[in-house]
């Protein structure tokens, strides 16, 4: 009886979803007795494969072919399969995009329920889960053999690393045809905090007007704090802001120790993607704007006043 879980990894990098992962997988585990097993699927992998063997995990597997190379969902999910039947009973992936590509596949060929942004473990079969934008979580049975979940990063803490290395098998991928590929990718390079994991966000909402505002009042405040950006579904709709940045129930879920609203009004959408945050922060000139209802400080002002203004204040501090 083991459980396995697919790491998350950006070339040769493994990422920190991977760790809040494993501590579900690892939860699961302390009901049933069962190992847990992490599989790196992907082209070559170095610096990803010696930071896996310092997992707390009975084994890391590695499956590795420069088919795989564009992690395309369907040749990687092929894979996924082939080792899943090996006798797993859970089969784990994080809440990314990579995770809500692949799952899906593994489980249809399974032919087993997937569950989706699982955000608690109460037993080897019962989990929690947000619905209806978090205003309700429903606990949800998995009846099936096998179980393949999804799992919301921000719910759980990182796995922390050990001090022995695990013994690290590789295992065959599976190249087979394919009806998609990958042919280039676009992202924004920025040496800012990765949004996902940042632990402290700036966010704009439609109140900034536009991109030039966007830029010209969030940036210096998120310069500031050593902060990543993000944006409301609004602000990116109206093109102030990059798809990537955009938190709430159809961008990424946040939970940092402090997440700042600027402009934002707090639409339940997006206050599904940030309600989990450590300490929230609003500024907002109307003073019945939904983000004042979970911030923990509030600021009924002009944002263009206040946030010069609290500038001002930290670089005479």
């Amino acid at each position: 009886m083991a459980i396995l879980v697919i790491a998350d990894v950006l070339e040769d990098t493994l990422l920190p979803s991977t760790l809040n992962t494993l501590t579900a997988a690892r939860d699961v585990a302390s009901h049933n007795g069962a190992d847990v097993h992490l599989l790196l699927v992907g082209d070559e992998f170095n610096e990803a494969t010696k930071a896996a063997s310092r997992l707390p995990v009975g084994k890391v597997l590695t499956a590795t072919s420069a088919v795989l190379a564009d992690r395309n969902a369907e040749g990687v999910a092929k894979t996924v399969l082939a080792v899943a039947q090996r006798g797993y009973t859970h089969v784990l992936f994080s809440t990314s995009s990579f995770g809500k590509s692949v799952a899906p596949r593994v489980a249809a060929k399974l032919d087993v329920a997937q569950f989706s942004d699982i955000t608690a473990v109460k037993g080897e079969a019962l989990f929690e889960r947000p619905t209806y934008a978090g205003n309700i979580i429903a606990t949800v049975e998995a009846l099936d053999a096998v179980k393949v979940i999804t799992v919301r990063p921000t719910a759980f803490d990182r796995t922390q690393n050990t001090d022995a290395a695990v013994a690290v098998e590789a295992c065959s991928a599976v190249a087979d045809r394919r009806y998609a590929r990958v042919t280039e990718r676009h992202s924004e390079v920025s040496d800012r905090p990765d949004l996902g994991s940042a632990k402290i966000i700036v966010s704009g909402g439609r109140g900034l007007g536009s991109k030039e505002n966007y830029d010209r009042v969030l940036t210096p405040l998120a310069d500031k704090l050593g902060a990543a950006l993000g944006a409301s579904r609004a602000a990116v709709d109206a093109g102030f802001a990059p798809n990537d940045r955009q938190v709430g129930q159809t961008g990424k879920v946040v939970a940092p120790e402090l997440y700042v609203a600027i402009g934002l009004s707090g639409a339940i959408q997006h206050l599904a993607g940030m309600r989990d945050s450590k300490i929230i922060v609003a500024v907002n000139s109307d003073p019945d704007a939904p983000i004042f209802g979970v911030a923990d400080y509030g600021l009924v002002a002009d944002l263009f006043t206040a946030v010069p203004q609290w500038l001002d204040a930290q670089q005479g501090s």
